[in-house]
């Protein structure tokens, strides 16, 4: 339970409407969902989700997607650095990104319940362009390293309030159906002027080559692409290219390609896919060659993930 300190009564005012308001969405939340597994909610991208049992991290793949979490924790490790987030933060991961999810507390006495939020390109995109033109408009930070692909946010007002609009939608069919885009439209706005905004400006603003490189590179993943080609599309010398995806990732180009094949090749065997479909899918022609990469990244063969059956709890 949250504690407030009384310096003024606004502020315990603000505290206690604060505290309330994520209490009524995870009310909401119990309400709609009571096993485990993803809920639509009727909003396009928008699903409610339940876990009761602890999972080590495993291979999975962020879409660009928002998680907000209302019991519990989540458990995230990117190239290397494990991040820990629950009710006190959302997490904004505004480029696809490949990454280990787990849910370490989760439990029947206290499951993790959440929301899962993709983010539609086109709509970001439009509203970054409509605030960047608006007067008093966000300054666009000039120099120094471009903003992590993966960002946490304090709940604001703005934030904590659209959501809970957004979730009250799914009570009436009628609602969801004419209201369900514009409160989408606003909880993402709230995103934008929020602590993770910066992030997920630059990844859906106008110019920004190195977010639609990244698009791109992960959607011809089964296909032959190079960096040189790729680099040239995005108008850079190949130095140049390395250098700002690797400030944006935290990885190089090549890299990232072969962590997103790999994870994404897991998950679809974790699904149920033979090793060589998943080995194919994702682009590999020699599956001794996959595996043999398979192994060195998570430490086990195909055929051994696969007898373990391990969901990924980025699903969720």
């Amino acid at each position: 339970m949250p504690i407030c300190i009384v310096d003024v009564e606004f502020g315990f005012l603000q505290c206690y409407v604060d505290c309330m308001s994520k209490q009524q969405i995870k009310q909401l939340i119990e309400n709609r969902i009571s096993e485990d597994g993803l809920l639509e909610t009727g909003v396009k991208g928008v699903q409610l989700f339940r876990v009761t049992e602890a999972q080590r991290c495993a291979p999975a793949v962020y879409e660009p997607t928002v998680v907000a979490i209302l019991n519990g924790a989540k458990e995230a490790i990117l190239d290397g650095t494990r991040y820990t987030y629950d009710s006190s933060q959302y997490m904004c991961c505004p480029i696809p990104m490949p990454v280990e999810a787990g849910t370490p507390t989760a439990s029947p006495e206290q499951p993790l319940l959440g929301v899962l939020i993709s983010l539609d390109t086109s709509i970001m995109t439009e509203l970054v362009i409509r605030m960047e033109s608006a007067p008093a408009a966000p300054r666009k930070p000039r120099g120094g390293s471009l903003p992590r692909s993966f960002a946490f946010s304090r709940w604001d007002d703005t934030f904590t309030d659209a959501l809970f609009r957004l979730l009250q939608l799914g009570v009436s069919e009628a609602d969801t159906a004419v209201l369900g885009d514009s409160r989408l439209r606003e909880l993402y706005y709230s995103v934008l002027k929020g602590e993770a905004g910066d992030s997920a400006r630059r990844a859906f603003g106008v110019g920004n080559e190195i977010a639609r490189a990244i698009a791109y590179l992960s959607s011809h993943l089964n296909e032959p692409v190079t960096i040189e080609e790729v680099a040239a599309q995005a108008g850079m010398s190949r130095a140049v290219f390395h250098r700002k995806f690797k400030q944006t990732t935290t990885m190089s180009p090549i890299q990232f390609v072969k962590s997103m094949r790999l994870n994404k090749a897991a998950m679809k065997i974790a699904f149920g896919a033979t090793v060589n479909e998943a080995a194919m899918d994702v682009g590999y022609v020699s599956s001794s060659q996959f595996s043999r990469e398979f192994k060195r990244m998570y430490g086990q063969s195909p055929k051994q993930w696969r007898n373990i059956k391990q969901l990924p709890a980025a699903m969720m």
